[in-house]
């Protein structure tokens, strides 16, 4: 079993706690279900979100996923003038038989503007 990572983003409407935890909860359930994931294949998670962002920690909407026993840090992304606003990132790190140029990455939404490479 080989260790891969999975890059995602998701741009939120507003800074709400409630918000955050429905977006950044969809683009963790997406990263999941398309690449075939179960929790346990997770190994840890880095998270981050633009300066704008101060309602919750991104990692918490993981933790009420039921992801718990993974380890998950959160930080800031760095403030760029005329970077898209309201931004989480996400990098999973996993354990996947899956070869590289099949791991799924997931932008959703206006995220999706930031990878046009790699947005599925």
């Amino acid at each position: 079993m080989a260790v891969r990572a999975v890059r995602g983003a998701v741009q939120l409407e507003r800074d709400e706690a409630g918000h955050m935890e429905e977006q950044v909860g969809a683009l963790l359930t997406a990263v999941l279900e398309r690449n075939d994931l179960v929790t346990d294949d997770l190994i840890s998670i880095w998270f981050t979100a633009t300066p704008d962002l101060h309602s919750d920690f991104p990692a918490a909407a993981a933790r009420k996923l039921g992801i718990v026993d993974v380890p998950l840090i959160c930080a800031q992304e760095l403030d760029i003038e005329g970077a898209l606003p309201r931004v989480v990132r996400i990098l999973a790190h996993i354990e996947s038989d899956r070869p590289r140029a099949e791991i799924a990455h997931v932008y959703l939404g206006a995220a999706a503007a930031l990878r046009k490479d790699i947005a599925q």
